[in-house]
């Protein structure tokens, strides 16, 4: 025999083989759909009796094997069924010739035969045949399986008649000696009645016992098909000694793999081959004594020959005798697996057999859960030595051993020999290669290596498998899918080697896995969809979750002049109507999970949102990736993508993704998508290891209007840093004389979407040790509003006059200078021009103080830093409540101008007036011009000192009103009287009304910048 049936297993000895096959042309379809009803039709019970019949169908059976019949009853095929086409009368003789021709190939050993012809109409329809079964077509044809339960039906007469026939004693007459193929030549010529030296010798005995023993084990095997466990357990322990005595050792091992198979029956009734339901065993009392089969301690006992009858054990004897004496215990059950199979391998010839009985005892070891006696079982199947296989035969053999290591827990083991058949189906002796077959046997080898095809099971804890290995199967993976042209499947599994096998990669091997990719992906870009495969598997997408490597994720709040503010409501912003108490601990746990949930800042629909991802790129070389954008969901959004380029190994590097929320709601931050090497994915923070984010959902509020300011005053190079944290948009800076006013003209563009409604502008001095007098910062609102709302693209103006009025009078160092030039001091600030460009009082002045002599110091000059505050909404923010802030830093440094060195009065004609009489010293760099209401303009150049002389009417101090809270309002009597001060002062400015001119600037007319104090106030009799 030649043909191993790797399928095999114990409880097939029980069954009666029958081939089903097609006679002529008929189509695969129809031919396996009656073959499939015929199978239907495994066992039945036979009449007036308990027995039951099993049977064992094959569309295809080698003539090579029927001829071991003798040897093993269920290898020899007894019956035979036909399926054929015939549509025609006149075709009917040749199809029925066929026929008989399709019998004689197993026609030595067939006990019956049926032809199942379909579409043949007619008076040959008409005439009764036993053998032959007419159907009009393939799907009016209901009584097929009653056609095979009469065929098992006859088959079993026969059966039963041949059982009686060889198990009745008949002592007279001479038994013939069964042989195997191989045998028969060995046995040609020899003649043991007439030879005297047989007679000497006592070969005569010993052939006897042979054929004796022979038959005993084929009475055995016919008693078990018929469905006479017992019987069948009876003569197979004869056998075993008549054989065991005169060493017939092929025989001796086909006798005791039958007790084993009888045995194995009776112990495990579902069977050993994993075949769907169990086996009732109808006759006798088999289950009733489950209990004691696992019994150990079964003794092999022969039972009297005189105990048999032609209808099986006596019933009397069989009592006495008890069955699980007859049965091996399971431990019993493998030794005598182990002893057939030794004898089997006496005999080069017997290969299949011996094959075969290792892969039965292996089933029954999986049952048993014996994995390590399994394993050497099969060990041994692997090095049998059988005929030179067909390369189908070798992909068979390696296939089946798999799937036995698979069955007794040897998942590696199986894995590699299902990896030998795939290899096997590609060999390079084979014409056309079986890719194909050659990728599903890999597929199915994965688990075994602790491989997956699902990324995410990568992600969870350590790697588990022999990566070496699993690299290997990958690429000979890549490979398959290649040869069978499907490039998707090759971009898919190199895809999966780079994510997952990136840390065992060599900087080599990561060069050339992605040369290879990118090979793949310029014919058949990489896409996150999952590819189907025809056997049901799907495979998932590999997304780049490690190229690069993104290890934290962080919302960014929107610029401090686009972040919207809530306006406060009546009851406040911190007071919640929600519940009466002050503090409620289910709130604040509750808020403590929004928290960690929703981010406390705002998106604005519209305006660009920016998250920044920490990246790392993982390869020995510069990592190019296209197409990086956000995913997001709850939110319509548009994600601007960017293409970055990283460095080799570069450690975490910033990377800022960006895009516009389209309408409002909550909006969540899934992941990013990225292109890398031609293939595109969705990388999804939830899968990510490791990944710190402070948060990943944002509020978006409905759009709001964009506010962009320019001046016409240069950009500042000082950055303001209130107190309070507010963050300057803007900063600007100007020079001015102490004293001199200047118009600010600000231009507001809406650079936004929407209209812009409403504006509001407020200022704030940072906190200065400088005394000011009068309106710093002053503006007309009235006539910008006018141009509201604001159109998307417009532009309005907005004035703001900006008037320093400092008192330097009490500044030691400038009071020094001017004392070192002769000149009586008693300063008072008067207003200067505007001047377009900063510059110094004196050019080349020593920085250094204690070098400093002259008038010209840097430390003379006053500083003011003031914050413009532009509170704006507009839209539907604007509806809902929310409003934005712009501000805009003013940076001014106030230089010293006019000083009133000496100040004395003269009478006047009048007794009503006085000359003021006023020495003015001039402070800056150029050529001014100082006046009042009643005198001509004084002409002072620079660093002149001049007197005036002014007619005014006299002042009344003591009678001069007090505001009506005054007392009230200044509990201290020194800031009471510094305010009388300054209101006094404020008179004299005003009766006097003094202003000054640089002529050399293009300034138009300015006025006195601040009162007369430190003198004036002080005179008691002006």
């Amino acid at each position: 025999m030649s043909v191993p049936d790797y399928m095999q297993c114990a409880e097939d000895h029980q069954t009666l083989l029958v081939v089903v096959q097609p006679v002529g042309i008929v189509s695969e379809e129809n031919f396996f759909r009656i073959y499939k009803r015929i199978c239907s039709v495994s066992q039945i019970s036979v009449r007036d009796s308990q027995r039951v019949l099993y049977i064992r169908y094959r569309h295809h059976y080698p003539p090579e094997n029927n001829e071991w019949g003798d040897f093993q009853t269920h290898r020899k095929v007894v019956g035979l069924i036909t399926i054929t086409d015939c549509f025609s009368a006149k075709d009917w003789p040749q199809t029925f010739e066929k026929f008989h021709v399709q019998k004689e190939i197993y026609g030595s050993t067939l006990y019956d035969s049926r032809l199942f012809v379909f579409g043949l109409q007619g008076e040959i329809v008409e005439q009764p045949r036993t053998d032959v079964a007419f159907y009009p077509n393939y799907e009016d044809c209901q009584t097929v399986e009653k056609r095979i339960e009469d065929f098992i039906e006859s088959l079993f007469i026969v059966l039963e008649s041949k059982r009686l026939d060889r198990a009745t004693d008949k002592s007279g007459d001479k038994i013939p000696l069964l042989c195997v193929p191989f045998e028969k030549k060995d046995f040609v010529g020899l003649d043991t009645d007439s030879s005297p030296v047989s007679v000497l010798l006592g070969v005569k005995r010993h052939y006897k016992k042979r054929c004796q023993g022979r038959m005993r084990k084929h009475v055995g095997d016919l008693c078990l098909q018929a469905g006479m466990l017992q019987d069948s357990l009876v003569h197979y322990h004869m056998s075993v000694e008549l054989l065991r005595s005169v060493n017939d050792f092929l025989w001796l091992g086909a006798a005791l793999e039958g007790l084993c198979s009888a045995s194995v029956i009776y112990h495990y009734p579902g069977g050993t081959g994993g075949k769907s339901g169990a086996r009732r065993f109808q006759g006798s009392a088999l289950p009733a004594e489950a209990a004691n089969r696992h019994r150990p301690g079964a003794q092999e006992v022969l039972i009297d020959p005189g105990a048999l009858t032609t209808n099986g054990i006596n019933p009397d004897t069989s009592t006495e005798i008890g069955r699980a004496k007859n049965c091996l215990s399971p431990e019993d059950i493998i030794d005598k697996y182990k002893e057939a199979i030794s004898y089997y391998s006496k005999y080069k010839n017997a290969g299949v057999i011996e094959l075969e009985a290792c892969i039965k005892a292996v089933r029954v070891l999986a049952i048993q859960k014996r994995s390590m006696e399994a394993s050497e079982f099969l060990q041994n199947a692997v090095y049998i030595n059988l005929r030179q296989l067909s390369e189908e035969e070798k992909i068979q053999r390696y296939s089946v051993l798999s799937e036995l290591y698979e069955l007794i827990g040897f998942h590696r083991k199986s894995a590699f020999f299902k990896r030998v058949a795939a290899m096997q189906c590609v060999a390079p002796s084979i014409a056309e290669p079986g890719w194909r077959a050659c990728y599903k046997l890999l597929l199915e080898t994965l688990p075994g290596y602790s491989l997956s095809l699902d990324p995410k099971d990568f992600s969870r804890g350590t790697h588990r498998g022999w990566a070496a290995v699993q690299m290997r199967l990958l690429h000979e993976l890549v490979y398959a899918s290649r040869r069978m042209g499907n490039p998707a499947l090759s971009v898919r599994h190199l895809s999966f080697l780079l994510q997952t096998m990136l840390d065992f990669l060599s900087d080599q091997e990561k060069k050339d896995v992605t040369q290879s990719l990118e090979n793949y992906t310029s014919k058949c870009p990489g896409t996150m969809e999952p590819i189907a495969l025809p056997g049901g598997l799907t495979l998932p997408p590999v997304p780049f979750t490690k190229l690069p490597i993104v290890r934290h994720v962080k919302l960014l709040n929107l610029p401090a002049s686009l972040r919207p503010h809530k306006m406060k409501s009546l009851l406040g912003q911190n007071v919640s109507t929600k519940s009466p108490f002050i503090y409620s601990p289910i709130i604040a746990h509750n808020r403590g999970e929004e928290r960690n949930k929703k981010i406390d800042f705002q998106w604005v629909q519209g305006d660009v949102c920016e998250v920044q991802l920490m990246v790392y790129n993982p390869m020995p070389f510069e990592l190019r990736v296209e197409n990086m954008g956000l995913l997001t969901s709850g939110v319509e959004f548009e994600s601007l993508p960017a293409a970055l380029s990283l460095p080799a190994e570069s450690g975490l590097y910033p990377v800022t993704l960006v895009g516009v929320p389209q309408t409002t709601g909550t909006i969540t931050v899934n992941g990013y998508h990225t292109t890398v090497f031609g293939v595109f994915s969705d990388c999804l923070l939830d899968n990510l290891p490791g990944i710190k984010t402070s948060g990943s959902t944002v509020e978006v509020i409905p759009a709001l209007p964009r506010l962009q300011i320019s001046t016409s005053l240069p950009r500042s190079a000082h950055s303001l840093q209130p107190s309070s944290g507010d963050e300057i948009s803007t900063n600007v800076s100007v020079q001015l004389y102490n004293g001199e006013s200047q118009q600010l003209i600000i231009k507001l563009e809406n650079i936004g979407m929407e209209p812009l409604e409403k504006l509001e502008v407020t200022s704030k001095v940072l906190t200065t040790k400088e005394k000011l007098y009068g309106d710093f910062l002053s503006w007309k609102l009235e006539e910008t509003l006018a141009q509201f709302p604001l159109q998307p693209g417009k532009v309005a103006t907005f004035t703001i006059n900006i008037k320093v009025k400092l008192d330097f009078s009490c500044q030691e160092n400038l009071l020094q200078d001017l004392s070192d030039d002769g000149i009586s001091v008693s300063g008072f600030p008067l207003s200067s021009p505007f001047r377009q460009v900063v510059r110094p009082r004196v050019e080349g002045k020593p920085v250094n103080p204690p070098e400093s002599n002259k008038a010209g110091d840097y430390s003379h000059v006053k500083t003011l830093e003031a914050i413009l505050n532009f509170k704006y909404s507009g839209g539907p923010g604007h509806t809902e409540g929310y409003y934005r802030n712009l501000s805009l830093g003013l940076h001014i440094e106030v230089e010293p101008s006019v000083f009133f060195t000496r100040v004395s009065t003269l009478p006047a004609t009048s007794t009503r007036q006085c000359h003021l009489l006023l020495d003015v010293f001039n402070s800056t760099e150029h050529e001014l011009t100082i006046s009042t209401r009643s005198s001509e303009a004084l002409i002072l150049h620079a660093g002149e000192c001049q007197r005036m002389a002014i007619q005014v009417d006299k002042f009344n101090f003591e009678s001069f009103p007090e505001s009506p809270g005054e007392k009230g309002q200044f509990a201290n009597p020194k800031q009471l009287e510094e305010e009388r001060r300054e209101a006094r002062g404020l008179e004299i400015h005003t009766k006097l009304g003094i202003c000054w001119r640089i002529i050399s600037f293009s300034g138009g007319h300015l006025g006195l910048g601040a009162p007369l104090l430190r003198v004036l106030t002080s005179k008691k009799d002006p």
